[in-house]
């Protein structure tokens, strides 16, 4: 039910101005180069980087809409987003986001507001990747504030079945087909540990592996993420994790998915199909993607919101990282 309540927050776009492709060409023509410039350069230094900034438009617009919340630090009064159980230690490059406003601010001062950096470098790291580029709407508002509690119940577990999956999308309006296709995000980037050790050691609670997996990788996952092993190794969620193609559903249809709610999408007959198709059809694959990219895109709150201008803060206040017990509370960002 609380779900259910937060999706009625999100109205289309329409519902607040209008988002537009080339929103700042007048106020800050040089947006956009300045986004992939900085972000060039990130995934120069750390290559990794560009899947991580990739995630962040789904872990921002699947929570009450693409309005840079997940990038607010922690305040004496709010919890935010960042070390929620789908965050933390999962989520990083923040800092990129942080170079990225800073370069943008250097130009056209409280004109680009974070949410829309998050979906401009989102596509970006996608492009700079090998993968499709695309037309981004514009004109997002940041929010005012976060919600841990809301990311706790909305973003899915690595354990999450397809059935779980394909709920989770429809009450964003999103397609089966536009699930397997954004799920194609995980063709660059890595896994940890932690999210995979039940299904190589108790599947479903059998105290068994899952029998999907391809026994040659299962042998690779074992020695990588043994039974009592650290949780934050990491491991390549494709066999091309800098690469941005379909090598992603090639893998998950010889068993050889890293996460279960990778697998789970060969192994149900309703996302199936759609695994088998973009395994053997790049371009479609790349088109489909687009496609749900730019409609995640589009799910606004229709909250009240402003151009902060430093992305971990919202313009009112600063953020303040509270002690417990001497040890930081794991719901506030580490600094």
């Amino acid at each position: 039910m609380h779900f259910l309540l937060l999706f009625f927050y999100l109205l289309p776009a329409t519902a607040t101005p209008p988002l537009r492709p080339g929103y700042y060409s007048k106020t800050c023509p040089n947006a956009e180069i300045i986004v992939k410039d900085v972000l060039k350069n990130a995934m120069i230094r750390e290559p990794r980087s560009g899947a991580s900034v990739m995630r962040f438009q789904f872990h921002d617009c699947f929570v009450n809409g693409c309005d840079g919340s997940m990038l607010l630090d922690d305040t004496p009064t709010m919890l935010g987003e960042k070390l929620s159980l789908s965050n933390i230690n999962s989520l990083r490059s923040y800092e990129v986001v942080d170079e990225i406003k800073a370069a943008l601010e250097s130009a056209c001062p409280m004109l680009v507001s974070c949410a829309d950096i998050i979906v401009m470098a989102s596509r970006d790291a996608v492009a700079l990747s090998g993968g499709p580029t695309w037309e981004v709407k514009l004109g997002r508002k940041d929010s005012l504030t976060a919600s841990q509690e809301d990311a706790d119940n909305i973003m899915p577990s690595p354990r999450a079945n397809a059935t779980t999956l394909i709920d989770l999308f429809a009450k964003y309006d999103l397609s089966v087909k536009d699930l397997v296709a954004l799920s194609g995000s995980h063709s660059i980037g890595n896994g940890r540990c932690f999210s995979i050790v039940f299904r190589l050691y108790n599947q479903s609670g059998t105290g068994r592996p899952d029998p999907t997996i391809e026994p040659k990788f299962r042998e690779k996952l074992d020695k990588l993420c043994p039974l009592g092993g650290d949780g934050n190794i990491t491991g390549d969620l494709d066999f091309t994790p800098l690469i941005f193609d379909n090598q992603y559903f090639k893998d998950l249809v010889n068993g050889r998915g890293f996460l279960n709610s990778d697998e789970t999408l060969y192994s149900y007959w309703e996302t199936r199909e759609y695994v088998k198709r973009y395994s053997e059809d790049e371009e479609e694959f790349f088109r489909d993607f687009v496609e749900g990219m730019i409609k995640m895109g589009d799910l606004q709150s229709g909250r009240p919101g402003e151009v902060r201008k430093n992305c971990r803060v919202a313009n009112g206040g600063q953020p303040v990282h509270l002690v417990v017990d001497g040890v930081k509370d794991r719901r506030i960002l580490s600094s």
